[in-house]
């Protein structure tokens, strides 16, 4: 009877405490021991179901395998235990960043943002990952607010600044993107990503001469960037430059030979130095790659057209119709082409949408101005006046 006493007290002492339990669960996951570290942890949480740490900690686990999305609702169930639990919220949206969820991350960040006090580094922080959460999600008029507001506080952080740039590019802020290509440039003066914001951004406001340098400043500044020639070549084409032009093309097309953009235009650039036999394998070529590339079939249909084969022009500008409806020359193509080969009916429906776009946009034209001058108008009225308000009155 004595023995077994003392038998039962040995195995009552051997039996690891809950504390001890965590204790080698929390030496298991710093040595990177991901497996036993879990099966620790789960033996914790067996133990003490309503406390959040075992669940914090799997879910940390789970995410420093990058497997964002089985990490999710173990920081979930911690969080639902208790939300003060510290970094768990933040860990959650990281989660959900990193797992491509990025209105839940936003979520997570927002609510963490609202309680830090705006000049600590951890606002900083939430400022730049919700910036890049809208930015990822292609929300760059969201994006550029956070994005301008992180900038300000980290004056030598490049990255972010060509993120800005990119923002403002596609939501039209254009002086946002040059203003930022000039702190881009105390950073780093031979950025050639910064160089191409710029030129883009110049391009868009009606400054060829202004974008053309920028680009060939691009260019100077790293010739691999990839679309650097295209770009350059994109423009010089846009000014009809064609033979430099074609050789910044050239120059895409060396270092990406599937660029099937830079190969439409090169054989544009040809066509139009009246080089057909060069442009048609071209031409040839970029339907190969990639059938719906309008341009191509316009091309192909002008060439075929001017040496009289007349159904091979009319099926590649019937093509280039369908996946360009509102583009006039391609209508006035058909149009001419259906004239040359005695469809008068077919000739005049062409002619008749060809003047439809032209009408259309000319329209859309009167519009803007109207619009511009109203405004120009409104501004110039008096505090209080109504736009068409006398200032007499």
């Amino acid at each position: 009877m004595g023995m077994a006493v003392v038998a039962g007290s040995c195995l009552a002492q051997a039996k690891p405490s809950t504390e001890d339990l965590r204790q080698t669960a929390i030496v298991l996951e710093q040595q990177g021991r991901n497996v036993e570290a879990e099966t620790a942890w789960r033996a914790v949480a067996k133990v003490r179901p309503s406390n959040p740490e075992p669940y914090a900690h799997l879910g940390l686990i789970e995410a420093r395998q990058e497997r964002y999305k089985e990490a999710v609702p173990l920081y979930r169930k911690a969080l639902a235990l208790d939300p003060a639990f510290p970094e768990l919220r933040l860990n959650l949206g990281l989660a959900f960043f990193k797992a491509g969820e990025m209105k839940e991350a936003m979520q997570q960040f927002g609510i963490l943002l609202k309680s830090t006090p705006p000049s600590s580094p951890d606002a900083q922080r939430l400022t730049i990952l919700i910036g890049m959460a809208h930015y990822g999600l292609g929300e760059f008029v969201q994006a550029a607010p956070y994005l301008k507001r992180a900038a300000a506080r980290e004056p030598q952080n490049l990255g972010l600044r060509l993120t800005l740039a990119h923002s403002c590019l596609w939501t039209k802020q254009y002086q946002c993107v040059l203003d930022t290509y000039h702190e881009i440039l105390i950073l780093n003066a031979e950025s050639a990503e910064a160089d191409m914001l710029a030129g883009e951004a110049l391009d868009e406001m009606l400054d060829s001469p202004g974008a053309i340098r920028q680009f060939r400043a691009a260019v100077k500044a790293n010739p691999n960037e990839p679309d650097v020639h295209f770009g350059l070549g994109y423009l010089l084409w846009k000014n009809k430059q064609y033979t430099e032009a074609a050789q910044e093309f050239h120059a895409e097309l060396a270092s990406n030979p599937n660029h099937v953009e830079a190969l439409a235009h090169l054989a544009d650039a040809e066509m139009r130095m009246l080089h057909a036999d060069a442009a048609i394998p071209l031409l040839e070529q970029v339907v190969r790659m990639d059938s719906s590339f309008a341009l191509a079939h316009l091309d192909l249909g002008i060439i075929y057209a001017d040496a009289g084969r007349n159904e091979e022009a009319l099926k590649e500008l019937t093509l280039a119709a369908k996946r360009t409806p509102d583009d006039v020359n391609v209508h006035w193509r058909l149009a001419r082409l259906h004239r040359a080969m005695g469809k008068r009916d077919e000739a005049k429906t062409e002619f008749d949408k060809a003047r439809s776009i032209t009408k259309a946009a000319d329209n859309a034209l009167l519009l803007k101005m109207h619009s511009g001058h109203s405004e120009a108008r409104a501004a110039d009225a008096p505090a209080g006046a109504s736009p068409g308000a006398s200032p007499n009155q």
